[in-house]
């Protein structure tokens, strides 16, 4: 049964968008960007502050009908995705038991690339995976027919109740399919179609142009090593493939073994750039260990999201008290501090500073990501920088460090973290950018995609609620005397004079 949500965007701009029982949370916020004019890829969803899982369809989400969603941005460092290829026979022999393989990746990749990071990647333990450049001779009866022809074999992928064939389905990322966080489980199967290997080679490198343009390595050497993995892996499947009779074939027809090395070259000259790859910390001797923690997912503050009762903020006979405490220390003439008293006042705060171990430094990012680091008595201001500079994604740019005060800027020098600036707890430390980084510096991902990959969630504490009668505090437990109903004439109270005895009386 077909219903309507309304989807309000980032400008308060209100569309409505028509919604079946199997329609994906992802075409709802692709068809309300759509008519909002702006990019769907940059947003997400969300129902009453409450991140919805974009990969769900309308009946499982659990959504009413009507129901009024609002549009964030979404954050501009991508999280890690738990990915689980499930491969068909016979390459499943090769991962016993389960025929699977799984690699945490970032959510920005496409499908494509996902494809090739299992093909080149580390999950794949070095064995020989053919996944994106597979061909197969025609067959008739088991016995090869035609010229010895390779055409190209598609994969074809099915995650829950999608199918992706197509390349254009291919150039989709892990967040335009609703994978966001947590994991996804893909399985792989192939299917034959009627391109040439040749002419389907030609044909990926027209729709994957951009991104291997983008991904181009850097370095000449890991150049090399992804494409002679790619020759590799696309020839081996190619050959093993090919039964005995269509090599035959082959020997009996001169034609077949020019079309089979132009198939070749074609294969070889494929660009090894989707092979992604992943970057990694620095895994020197003396690592330091890390904790990354991801953006907030909501734009709102925990604490604004509380509900407290009005009694919570009712001042009570405690308050007054202490106020009148306060004013009274206030008002008390005092006398400055002599050398003797102010030199051991520096004295035990040295002391206090010494006896220190060893504190937490928690980083905060532009982009809300943050991270923390212990250190100790020994660390300077430019150890701090240095490890900042082991998760950012641009470690040249200039920036600055400045405590909760603002006043104070951490500097990359010889300065000791703990006795150079007082630290004598876990610490916040503000990240700034230096005012002569670009602006297209700024809007990237801030971390590596290797660090970002290692973020968690901030584990918010519940805090237990508190009872009003305890809330309400000791002063609130006291019982008041039930006023005595006095006698006639007793006490102050109103007395009937004796003439006005006789009025009543009949």
């Amino acid at each position: 049964m077909a219903t309507n949500v309304k989807v309000v965007g980032t400008d308060l701009r209100q569309v409505t968008v028509k919604v079946n029982p199997g329609t994906y949370l992802t075409d709802v916020l692709e068809l309300a960007c759509e008519k909002l004019k702006v990019s769907s890829s940059k947003y997400l969803l969300k129902h009453k502050q409450k991140q919805l899982d974009l990969s769900q369809t309308w009946r499982t989400s659990g959504l009413v009908p009507g129901a009024r969603l609002e549009l964030v941005v979404r954050s501009n460092t991508p999280t890690a995705i738990n990915v689980a290829l499930h491969l068909p026979s016979p390459e499943s022999t090769l991962f016993p038991p389960s025929g699977r393989i799984t690699e945490k990746l970032p959510s920005d990749y496409t499908i494509w690339q996902v494809l090739r990071q299992f093909e080149s990647g580390k999950s794949s333990q070095g064995k020989n995976l053919n996944i994106t450049g597979r061909g197969m001779a025609q067959m008739n009866n088991g016995n090869a027919a035609g010229s010895g022809q390779l055409y190209y074999e598609t994969p074809v992928l099915t995650i829950e109740n999608r199918t992706l064939s197509t390349f254009a389905d291919f150039q989709k990322t892990l967040s335009q399919l609703g994978y966001n966080s947590g994991g996804v489980l893909i399985r792989l199967s192939f299917q034959k179609t009627d391109k040439t290997l040749a002419d389907a080679m030609g044909e990926i490198s027209q729709f994957f142009k951009t991104e291997e343009e983008r991904q181009k390595p850097q370095d000449s050497t890991a150049e090399a090593t992804p494409s002679d993995e790619a020759s590799t892996a696309t020839d081996t499947p190619s050959s093993r493939n090919g039964s005995n009779d269509t090599q035959d074939t082959t020997a009996q027809n001169p034609q077949t073994e020019t079309s089979a090395a132009t198939q070749k070259d074609s294969v070889a000259e494929v660009p090894s750039a989707d092979a992604m790859d992943v970057d990694e910390l620095s895994s020197a001797a003396d690592h330091r260990p890390v904790t990354i923690f991801s953006a907030p997912a909501s734009g709102t503050p925990q604490a604004a999201l509380r509900t407290d009762a009005d009694e919570a903020f009712a001042p009570r006979i405690e308050h007054a008290q202490a106020h009148q405490r306060l004013l009274k220390t206030a008002g008390e003439n005092r006398r400055l501090l002599s050398d003797k008293e102010i030199e051991e006042k520096a004295a035990a705060e040295a002391a206090r500073v010494a006896a220190v171990k060893s504190i937490k430094i928690k980083v905060r990012f532009p982009d809300n990501f943050s991270a923390e680091w212990p250190f100790g008595p020994e660390d300077m201001g430019a150890t701090l920088h240095a490890e900042i500079r082991k998760v950012m994604a641009h470690d040249a740019a200039p920036f600055r460090l400045a405590l909760p005060s603002g006043k104070i800027v951490v500097g990359d020098d010889a300065t000791p973290l703990i006795a150079g600036y007082g630290l004598s707890s876990n610490t916040l430390v503000n990240f700034v950018w230096d005012d002569q980084v670009p602006p297209e510096v700024r809007r990237q991902p801030f971390l590596k995609g290797s660090a970002a990959g290692r973020a968690q969630d901030v584990v918010v504490p519940d805090v237990p609620e508190v009872e009003a009668a305890d809330a309400a505090g000791p002063s609130a437990s006291v019982q008041m005397p039930a006023p005595t109903r006095r006698a006639e004439g007793e006490g102050s109270g109103f007395k009937k004079p004796k003439w006005l005895k006789g009025f009543g009386k009949k």
